[in-house]
């Protein structure tokens, strides 16, 4: 696939489909709010206890969580390793569709690609953009099954020359694209010898708010099914938290290669959210990993911290559980937080690393990020 079409297909196609973004693509919901377009600066967050919504299609609906392999490739083979992931992916829609009826159909973080350690040249060849030929394919997935879906991949975009996005796609029954949501940040200094180099929006967080308006920055989409969120970040409870402040009302949760229950379980009760975690399966014939590469545990939490329903095996599966969105509306708040007790304490704390460092330079490699940040650290 040509740089040239992905331009075409991501500025051109791109803003006609997505430049009207609002109700007329979103049937009864309200403007997307993540990196859709120029959004508000203002939060869509009251102050009464209440929070934004737009009217339900139903009062309750199936979530279907796919429980599936990582298959990366090497580089030079992405055109057929992408195809390969591609096909299994659609062919995943419809094992789930011969099984149920989900109203909204999720994946991990990866199923197009798996992960591998790849330098950023070589992501740029095969990361997808949105829309383009791989959501095409899905969005008639989307239009045969009248199912939402929602998943993850490494993106371009044509006004983010040079970046590797990580981006969660939320894809309505009729094959549009209601919102692209960015990974929110990823931990630096966590691993040895390397760093991840995707772009998130801590990364280039002062572009971001300027493009997109600051109330993407925390993007809640608002939606027939109810007020969504996505995230494939972990043990940042307050990430979590703020979602809830805007009317959050359900997580959908992604990992890649293990995770905590207890974060996942803990963040629905303190926000009285359902909360799902979509997981990867056993993985054979995954390049240099182990066939078990942290798989397994794809589950659906109640805002008790309950589960649901989960994965009964690590092998590729489908899980199902209800959400009984009406019900849940019913009784929910914004959390009960007694901010004025510590919100100086959260005023006066410094993260280790500072926001924008890939404003300033794109690093080439996992191993090159490592050696850009090293010193930058704000932290003795």
């Amino acid at each position: 696939m040509s740089n040239t079409r992905r331009h075409f297909l991501g500025s051109a196609a791109g803003l006609a489909a997505l430049g009207a973004v609002g109700p007329s693509l979103l049937g009864a919901s309200a403007p997307a709010q993540a990196a859709m377009g120029k959004g508000p600066d203002a939060l869509n967050e009251r102050t009464d206890g209440t929070y934004t919504t737009v009217e339900l299609a139903k009062p309750a609906w199936t979530l279907g969580l796919v429980q599936s392999r990582v298959h990366s490739f090497d580089a030079k083979e992405w055109k057929a390793g992408t195809r390969r992931n591609l096909a299994h992916m659609l062919e995943l829609i419809d094992k789930a569709h011969y099984h149920a009826k989900p109203d909204l159909l999720q994946f991990h973080e990866f199923p197009l690609t798996g992960w591998r350690k790849w330098t950023r040249d070589e992501i740029l060849k095969f990361a997808i953009t949105i829309p383009g030929e791989e959501t095409e394919a899905i969005a008639a997935k989307a239009r045969q099954y009248g199912t939402w879906i929602v998943f993850g991949a490494y993106a371009t975009d044509p006004d983010w020359p040079g970046h590797v996005l990580s981006i969660t796609t939320i894809m309505n029954d009729k094959g549009e694209i209601v919102d692209k949501h960015w990974k929110a940040r990823n931990l630096k200094g966590a691993f040895p010898g390397f760093e991840l180099f995707t772009t998130t929006t801590y990364d280039v967080l002062d572009r971001y708010v300027e493009m997109y308006g600051r109330d993407a920055v925390v993007p809640v989409t608002r939606t027939p099914l109810g007020n969504i969120c996505t995230s494939s970040t972990q043990r940042e409870p307050e990430l979590f938290r703020a979602m809830a402040f805007k009317g959050a009302e359900v997580f959908l949760r992604t990992a890649s290669g293990g995770f905590s229950d207890m974060d996942i379980a803990a963040c629905a009760m303190y926000n009285g959210v359902y909360s799902s975690i979509v997981n990867n399966s056993i993985s054979p014939d995954n390049g240099p990993y182990f066939d078990d590469p942290g798989s397994g545990g794809t589950a659906l939490y109640d805002p008790s911290g309950k589960i649901v329903a989960e994965a009964q095996s690590k092998e590729e599966t489908l899980v199902l559980g209800r959400v009984p969105i009406a019900e849940l509306r019913a009784r929910k708040r914004q959390p009960v937080v007694h901010m004025d007790l510590f919100r100086d304490v959260y005023d006066t704390y410094q993260n280790a690393y500072p926001p924008n460092l890939w404003s300033e330079y794109l690093p080439t490699s996992l191993e090159d990020a490592a050696r850009y940040i090293r010193g930058k650290s704000r932290w003795k």
